[in-house]
């Protein structure tokens, strides 16, 4: 399977760069995988196509300030330094720009010095591990020395970095926003709630397995960096008893049907866990876990559009896109979102 089998033509002016004033306002494609049809409407009729009985299974990571821009301290050479993912006893693993100029050894300095970043290994594609050395609460520093990372294809400030969370965000330690979620508000949470709608929460801290591009042709020579995630008990058991009763388990996102799938194909079951996932999904993978998938728009050749080609039907899919870019939907991470069922 080639990589160019999932690209699409995108006017770059159908990228969103800001939020919309309202959450729920943004439009909504409903995708039916039984009928092949195509519906528009808006994410606040997301309610019309939830059910009684349904799960609603959501990501609640909440984004951290990851990136960080300090100087080297022999040369004073500028670097940049995205954090990924937090290996415990004060070690990251990090994407850092510019990368060859980081040796093993090397200290980076941030801000007024309060941070400082040793290199502790280096790994592949700009891959760095650091000890951090700190005095005092490592995120509070890092909310006052780092900014937030949005992608980029985002060009815009963000003058509210709220708008660059979920309302429901909760665990810190992630590098990108699970966005499918940014389209929900309290409100609407409470009405899916009111209907008789279960909501689940369940948390993989987003890294380079969600956001790194496809470099290669081949969609199988593509090596997917693993994630963090976390199931508690009491989520596993509602979400093993919604199976037994033929409940739909609908997922928020990507992310959310990463941890799932990754889940539910090692253990056979849903099973309370704190793990990695490197799980890949492209089309020919069969979906165990979720039966329904609420997602935003993805950029060409990416995994995630690999994911939902293999949970629609790739031509269904690609057919939907060109639809999307035909009616100026608003694509990427402020963009709009479609509910495949």
């Amino acid at each position: 399977m080639k990589i160019s089998e999932f690209d699409y033509h995108l006017p770059e002016e159908l990228i969103a760069q800001t939020p919309l004033e309202k959450r729920e306002t943004s439009r909504l494609m409903i995708l039916d995988r039984q009928t092949k049809t195509i519906e528009d409407t808006h994410f606040y009729h997301i309610i019309d196509k939830l059910h009684e009985g349904d799960i609603l299974v959501r990501n609640n990571t909440k984004v951290i300030p990851a990136r960080l821009y300090g100087v080297k301290e022999e040369t004073n050479g500028h670097v940049e330094v995205l954090l990924l993912k937090d290996h415990g006893h004060d070690v990251w693993e990090c994407l850092v720009g510019n990368a060859r100029i980081v040796k093993l050894n090397t200290v980076i300095t941030f801000g007024d010095g309060s941070l400082k970043a040793k290199c502790t290994s280096i790994g592949e594609e700009g891959i760095r591990f650091f000890k951090m050395i700190y005095d005092g609460i490592f995120y509070e520093i890092l909310d006052q020395l780092g900014t937030m990372p949005l992608p980029p294809y985002i060009k815009e400030k963000l003058h509210d970095s709220s708008r660059y969370q979920t309302v429901y965000a909760k665990i810190e330690g992630s590098a990108a926003a699970p966005t499918a979620g940014l389209h929900f508000t309290d409100e609407i949470i409470e009405k899916i709630k009111a209907k008789g709608v279960e909501i689940l929460d369940v948390t993989l801290h987003v890294g380079l397995g969600t956001f790194r591009p496809v470099k290669v042709d081949d969609v199988n020579d593509h090596h997917m960096h693993s994630e963090f995630y976390m199931i508690d008990e009491a989520v596993a058991q509602k979400l093993n008893e919604a199976k037994r009763n033929h409940q739909r388990i609908i997922s928020v996102g990507t992310t959310s049907t990463r941890t799932l799938e990754a889940n539910y194909k090692k253990y056979g079951m849903f099973k309370a866990t704190q793990e990695s996932t490197n799980i890949f999904i492209y089309p020919g993978y069969q979906f165990e876990a979720i039966d329904a998938l609420i997602t935003n728009f993805h950029l060409p050749k990416s995994t995630l559009l690999m994911l939902i080609s293999a949970f629609a039907d790739k031509d269904y899919i690609m057919r939907a896109y060109h639809h999307a870019v035909e009616e100026k939907y608003r694509f990427f991470s402020f963009g709009d979102c479609m509910f495949i069922q």
